[in-house]
């Protein structure tokens, strides 16, 4: 009998905001975190062992800038991990998709609505 899969690593806590060119230098220069990549409306933070990630279009998506967040688990293949947790009885908003560079990932929800993701390679 194969082992069931687990989620077991949060690599990135994501933050909607609504103006990437404010929040970056608020968390770079005042907070001091170390600014590891910025590209179009996101900002990824070196925060010890877990990204912090800003994103414009996650504020977008939601409709709010305060609350919007993401909880994004790392795994190390996207495709079975979805199926694994779809297997599992997770209701995923839509098939893996490429979100940057080789990297994919798939949106779910928890039972009180909060966004959740698997993020990784194909």
């Amino acid at each position: 009998m194969p082992e069931q899969f687990r989620l077991s690593k949060i690599g990135v806590v994501m933050l909607g905001v609504a103006d990437i060119e404010k929040s970056v230098p608020f968390y770079r220069d005042r907070l001091g975190l170390k600014l590891s990549a910025q590209f179009e409306s996101f900002a990824f933070f070196d925060a010890g062992g877990v990204t912090l990630a800003l994103s414009g279009g996650l504020a977008r998506a939601t409709g709010r800038g305060a609350g919007a967040t993401e909880i994004v688990f790392s795994v190390e293949h996207i495709r079975r991990a979805f199926e694994a947790l779809c297997t599992a009885g997770v209701q995923f908003s839509g098939e893996p998709r490429v979100v940057s560079g080789p990297n994919w990932a798939a949106n779910f929800r928890d039972p009180d609505g909060h966004i959740l993701s698997i993020f990784g390679p194909e």
